[in-house]
């Protein structure tokens, strides 16, 4: 699926186009809106995430031409203007979504999915939309519970996760056996509001050892983690 990310703000562009790479998707960036326009309408992309505070055109009037033009892609603006009047003005002005900032991206990858699946983008799902349950070795994730089963000589155990382990345990079995970065793994469970240097990625993947095994999720020295399929 081709996303185009119309933001202004690296740090944030940054941010998307890391979780979408991450999570399967092919993302564009552009930063201004006559650029965002001319994209859009070309027929090239499968969705777009669209600021509104963008220089020479703002997402408003985007979105507005996109539709006199007769584009039907699915549009979800993301904005730091989060009035009810915004909303409506968005919505109605053909917005499929509105996404106020700041955001999770777990968050915006829900919209993305729902967005992909009302359109019959089949294939353009991750793993959690294909299945209900994600496997990998002794290990099962159901993701309609959240809970992991692990099975063991005598049966099997069931595990609960906390919100920021199941986002983790997500990504991890979304890409058994895949070596994912520190990078990865924070801009999608966490967003940006945390910069590369924080550890707290190494504190989750503790916590998952925990609750599923030491040997679950392998260190790759220099490199990150990775689920042991």
């Amino acid at each position: 699926m081709r996303i185009l990310v119309a933001e202004d703000e690296p740090r944030i562009s940054r941010f998307v186009a890391r979780g979408l790479k991450a999570s399967g998707y092919t993302p564009t960036v552009v930063d201004d809106g006559i650029t965002a326009l001319d994209y859009a309408s070309s027929g090239d992309f499968d969705l777009l995430v669209l600021d509104v505070g963008l220089p020479r055109m703002d997402g408003f009037t985007v979105l507005r031409n996109l539709r006199e033009l007769g584009s039907t892609i699915p549009v979800i603006i993301v904005t730091a203007r989060d009035s009810v009047e915004d909303t409506v003005h968005g919505l109605e002005g053909g917005a499929d979504d509105y996404l106020s900032k700041p955001f999770r991206f777990e968050e915006l990858l829900a919209r993305i999915r729902l967005r992909a699946r009302a359109v019959g983008a089949n294939g353009a799902a991750s793993a959690e939309t294909a299945s209900a349950v994600l496997e990998a070795g002794d290990l099962s994730l159901d993701v309609r519970t959240r809970t992991i089963a692990v099975a063991t000589d005598t049966g099997t155990r069931q595990v609960e996760l906390s919100a920021r382990e199941y986002s983790m345990a997500l990504m991890l079995f979304e890409h058994p056996g895949q070596v994912l970065s520190r990078e990865q793994l924070l801009s999608r469970v966490w967003g940006y509001d945390y910069d590369g240097a924080s550890n707290v990625v190494d504190v989750y993947v503790g916590y998952l050892r925990r609750k599923l095994g030491a040997e679950s999720i392998a260190t790759v020295r220099g490199s990150g983690y990775r689920l042991v399929a």
